[in-house]
């Protein structure tokens, strides 16, 4: 499903561990608000934390700006992350589980793929790198018709 049409965006700085407590509180109660159950809500959180955290991290700081896809059905959000630092050099190495750059597990950018239903990288070295990701509410099941 495309991640454009009528939407609403927030943008938030990216530039000290008190941001990604924010940056959390702020992707669970839109993806609250959008109707997103409590799993989708913690897979979310969990993809944006461990974006958040990268940006931070890796990228220097930066921001994310969080689109509420609320005029689409089913709703959406969509979070992107955004930073001026030194780029990924090898996205298909990133990409890789048990590969970091950082000491961490190697699991951030991996893991927050698997846990979305879009996901998108663009980095260039020495410029930057920008993550897209976006998960849409699960609409309940009808209820089968007795009678």
């Amino acid at each position: 499903m495309p991640a454009s049409c009528h939407a609403t965006a927030k943008r938030l700085p990216i530039g000290s561990d008190a941001d990604l407590a924010w940056v959390r509180q702020q992707v669970r109660q839109a993806a609250a608000e959008l109707g997103f159950g409590l799993v989708q809500q913690t897979k979310l959180v969990t993809a944006a934390s461990e974006l958040a955290r990268n940006t931070l991290v890796h990228g220097g700081g930066g921001h994310v700006e969080i689109t509420l896809l609320d005029h689409q059905h089913p709703p959406g959000l969509q979070l992107s992350f955004i930073d001026t630092g030194p780029g990924i050099r090898d996205l298909e190495q990133a990409m890789t589980d048990g590969y970091t750059s950082g000491g961490g597990l190697g699991m951030g950018l991996s893991g927050a793929k698997r846990l979305v239903q879009e996901f998108a990288v663009d980095s260039r070295p020495g410029q930057g790198t920008t993550v897209t990701i976006a998960a849409w509410a699960a609409m309940p099941s009808p209820r089968p018709v007795s009678g």
